[in-house]
């Protein structure tokens, strides 16, 4: 998998972050059930964990960093289908996420989050903040650490107003990585997210949906919302072997529906 982020803008995404994070969705896409690749529909739902990247893509640089995408379809009625595709993939989009609808929780203060919690699927990840590098592009945690997800910096911080982005492998060349079980996750499913404050942001899943790299709709995905919204954002769908990148990306939809407060007579609420 693979991740990206994007420049200043507080509890909001805006234009200049939506960008490279369109560029983030080329490496982080569709997942694949039972070796059946879940396509970008209206009605896309969770899948089984992707295949594994085979032992033969070492030759190349085995890297699912995000990659520009590319076309939808090609010879005649190209432009008929690739319209209706991504017309397909902003149906999903909006079917799965609760942004502009009443918020169940009031929005937290920003701070820094430090790490990230699935408790369904078994998972707890320390987050690293990631920003742009030289290309404009955003950066990825690195492949030494498969076990680690980052926090795009320029998103809003969880629990916080806005559009909260997390990104992280789905697998390197040694094996499962921090995300490999993402699409396991189940509407209803909770996601805690400790904070440098001392509090833990407590999301609930909308849904888990699984989008093709050319159709990736990273203007709505990444939007900015009035409530606290969560996006995590992991590879999927087949591995290619010439380009060494998958073909899809898995999301993860959920929004703030309550907060655990700093423990301790130290502790209290603070940004970071």
């Amino acid at each position: 998998m693979a991740d990206r982020s994007g420049p200043r803008l507080g509890p909001r995404l805006g234009p200049r972050l939506r960008r490279p994070l369109g560029v983030l969705s080329g490496a982080l896409l569709a997942v694949s059930l039972g070796g059946a690749v879940l396509g970008v529909a209206p009605e896309a739902g969770p899948a089984a964990a992707p295949p594994m990247r085979p032992a033969a893509a070492a030759g190349h640089s085995a890297s699912d960093a995000v990659q520009p995408g590319t076309a939808a379809a090609s010879g005649k009625g190209a432009p008929a289908a690739s319209a209706s595709a991504s017309a397909a993939a902003k149906a999903a989009v909006a079917a799965a996420s609760t942004a502009g609808r009443p918020a169940t929780h009031a929005a937290l203060v920003r701070s820094t989050p430090i790490t990230v919690a699935l408790p369904s699927i078994g998972l707890t990840a320390p987050l690293i903040g990631l920003g742009m590098d030289s290309r404009g592009q955003a950066e990825l945690p690195p492949f030494s650490q498969p076990k680690t997800a980052g926090w795009v910096r320029d998103s809003a911080a969880p629990g916080a107003v806005g559009t909260a982005v997390l990104v992280g492998h789905v697998d390197t060349r040694t094996g499962p990585a921090v995300f490999w079980n993402l699409s396991a996750v189940k509407p209803g499913a909770s996601v805690e997210v400790t904070r440098v404050d001392g509090s833990t942001a407590l999301f609930t899943v909308d849904a888990v949906r699984a989008f093709d790299k050319s159709t990736f709709p990273a203007d709505q995905l990444y939007a900015p919302a009035k409530d606290a919204q969560l996006r995590i954002v992991t590879c999927g769908g087949t591995f290619d072997r010439k380009r060494a990148e998958y073909t899809g990306n898995v999301v993860l939809f959920a929004h703030l529906s309550g907060v655990r407060a700093a423990a301790g007579p130290g502790a209290g609420p603070g940004a970071a």
